[in-house]
Order: structure tokens, then sequence, then C-alpha cells
């Protein structure tokens, strides 16, 4: 599994009807495409749950890296930069991840924690510790599913959490809504401990 999010920030007064236009009529676009698990098409608007920002920032989990190059080689990441121009792309290794008891329903909320791994810090207590604590957010009511990853370059721990209605308030937290969520290969997206 390997996770992807690029972030668009946009200008204080943006109509973010644009965005929400955008996603209805091109969302559908990648609801079968190959090698995707899942990719949750995320806003803040500014002002609502906490936001200082507006931004539209797709959130993708993918089962193959032949998928992602896919994606982003092709004509849907080149259509995302004729119109916004080419954003930095973050992408993780996953470590982990579970399904939670909405996972059939569509989502409508999501939560983005991120946290530094300190230098000193035993890397595999620390993610063992965290693999834990995705296991009991994933089984928290409301819950979708939920993702631990990986950015080893920056030893940056990323947990992904979608929420069937409202995101819960956590420390730390960015809080997001989901306009829709292509789920082709959802079901292949192995559960548990990534290794």
């Amino acid at each position: 599994m390997h996770g992807m999010n690029y972030r668009i920030a946009l200008p204080a007064d943006y109509d973010m009807g644009i965005i929400r236009q955008r996603v209805a009529t091109r969302g559908h676009l990648l609801d079968t495409f190959p090698g995707l698990g899942q990719k949750a098409y995320l806003i803040r608007e500014r002002g609502t749950d906490g936001s200082p920002v507006n931004e539209y920032a797709p959130f993708y989990l993918w089962n193959t890296a032949q998928g992602m190059n896919s994606f982003l080689w092709g004509p849907g990441f080149r259509s995302l930069v004729d119109d916004f121009g080419r954003p930095t792309v973050e992408h993780w290794t996953g470590l982990g991840f579970e399904r939670g008891p909405e996972v059939a329903q569509p989502p409508a909320a999501a939560t983005r924690a991120a946290r530094q791994l300190a230098a000193g810090e035993p890397l595999a207590e620390a993610v063992a510790r965290e693999l834990a604590e995705l296991r009991e957010v994933a089984a928290r009511p409301g819950a979708h599913s939920a993702a631990l990853l990986v950015d080893p370059r920056h030893w940056e721990l990323l947990r992904f959490t979608l929420w069937r209605d409202v995101a819960p308030e956590e420390p730390g937290a960015e809080r997001f809504q989901v306009l829709h969520l292509s789920r082709p290969e959802l079901d292949a997206i192995d559960t548990g401990r990534q290794w």
C-alpha cells in the first residue's frame, strides 16, 4: 500500500462551489481505476471545522505502484496540473490498514494526523504503538477506515482516517470534508500490518 496526497491552497475568497462541481462531474472517473484502493476527494473550507484556509487535498491509497504511476503520468493528473499548476505530491509507504464499522457507507469526513519520529525513538516500538492505536481508532463508532503510513525520508508517521459523518476533534489533526470516495480496489487493501 502506498499513500499519496497533494494539497492545493486556494484564496480565502475562492468559491469552493467550483471544487464541488469539479468533483461532482469528474470524481467518478477514478471509480474503476486499476491499482487504486481508494481516493478521497477532500476539501477544507476557511471557517469550517476550524480550518484557517480553503484547500483541495485529494488523498489516495494505492494497491500498486504501477497504478499510482499510471495516474501521475496520465491524463487525470495532467488535467489537474493544467487547472491548478503542478502541486507537491507527498508520498508514504503503508504500515497498516484497518476497516471500520462504517466501511460499507460513503464517508463524509476525514482526519489527517502527522507526527515526527524523534531521532532517538526506537522505530519498532513506535510503530507497534501506532498500529495498536490505529486498530482502536478504526473500531470507533462512525469510522470508515484508517491507514498508518510512513515517510522514511523525513521520519514522519501519518494516520489518515475516514469517517461516516463527522470527524472527531483530535489534537494536532486536520479535519476535512469528503466530497466523493472512489474505491475500486478497497476490498483488496490488506488489513493489519503491511509487512
